[in-house]
C-alpha cells in the first residue's frame, strides 16, 4: 500500500514545491494541503494521512500546536506522522515539535531525494533524526522546559535501576552497542531494555526517549559529557572517525 501524504505550508510556491517533488514518486501520494495549522489538522482528521509534513512557522495555529492537537487525536487509530520543515536546524520551534511528537524533522533546502527518504522513513514508523542531534538541540534549549510534572515522576518511577541507566546513557546518542560496553552489557540485552523502556513510557522511539530523558530532568546540560566513570568510557574510535550511531 502507498503512502498518503499531507502538505501543511503557508507559502503556496513552497507547497507546489514539495507536491512536486512527492509526484514522481509511485508508492507517495499527496492527499491534500493545508495553509495554516488550523486547516492541517482539520484536513488531516477527515483524510486520514500517513505522513503530514508540517512548516512550523505557520500564522495562526502554528505547526507545533497542530503537531500537539494531530498526535494527542490520534488516540486507538492509526499514529499520525509528523515530519516538521524548519529553516533553522538549531531552533527552539524545533525542540517544541519533537517534545510535540513530531518523528523528525527536515531543513527546508533539503534535496528532493532527501525529502522523498524522510516521508518513506517516518511512514515506516521510524524516526528521522539521529538521538544524537536531538541532545544537541535539547542542551541548547533545555532552559525552555516546563517544570517536571507528577505524571512524568510517576513514570520514572516505574522504571528500574537498569533501565534508567541505559535511558541516561541513551540520552547521548549512543548506539545499542555502545550503551552495552559502558554498562557490560549484551547488546541483545540493551535492545530488550530499550524496548521495555518505549512500551512503559508510550513512546515510539529513540528520539522520544531521548527528549524524555531531558524532560524529567534524568539528564542535563553539562552531564552528557562526564555522567559516567572513566572505566564506563565509550571504545576509542580511531582519530578523525565519529562513533556510529
Amino acid at each position: 500500500m502507498g503512502i498518503t501524504v499531507l502538505i501543511a505550508d503557508d507559502q503556496p510556491l513552497m507547497r507546489a514545491a514539495l507536491r512536486a517533488c512527492l509526484a514522481a514518486e509511485p508508492d507517495v501520494t499527496v492527499v491534500g494541503e493545508a495553509a495554516d495549522g488550523k486547516d492541517a489538522v482539520e484536513l488531516a482528521e477527515r483524510v486520514k494521512p500517513d505522513v503530514v509534513i508540517m512548516d512550523l512557522r505557520m500564522p495562526g495555529m502554528d505547526g507545533v500546536a497542530a503537531t500537539r492537537r494531530l498526535v494527542a487525536g490520534s488516540g486507538s487509530g492509526p499514529p499520525v506522522r509528523i515530519l516538521a520543515l524548519t529553516t533553522f536546524d538549531l531552533d527552539e520551534y524545533v525542540v517544541e515539535a519533537l517534545r510535540a511528537g513530531a518523528s523528525g524533522f527536515l531543513l527546508k533546502d533539503a534535496t528532493p531525494e532527501e525529502l522523498v527518504n524522510a516521508v518513506r522513513v517516518i511512514a515506516n514508523g521510524d524516526a528521522l533524526i539521529a538521538p544524537a542531534v536531538t541532545r544537541r538541540l535539547l542542551d541548547r534549549y533545555a532552559h525552555l522546559l516546563p517544570p517536571v510534572t507528577p505524571g512524568t515522576q510517576a513514570l520514572v518511577a516505574r522504571l528500574t535501576d537498569r533501565e534508567l541507566a541505559v535511558l541516561k546513557i541513551l540520552a547521548r546518542g549512543w548506539s545499542n552497542a555502545e550503551i552495552g560496553h559502558a554498562l557490560h552489557l549484551a547488546e541483545s540485552s540493551v535492545k530488550s531494555h530499550v524496548s521495555h523502556l518505549l512500551a512503559k513510557l508510550g513512546l515510539t522511539d529513540r528520539v522520544r526517549l531521548v527528549v524524555f530523558a531531558y524532560e524529567s530532568r534524568l539528564v542535563q546540560p553539562g552531564w552528557i559529557d562526564a555522567a559516567l566513570p572513566p572505566h564506563d568510557a565509550p571504545p576509542e574510535q580511531p582519530p578523525g572517525r565519529r562513533p556510529a550511531r
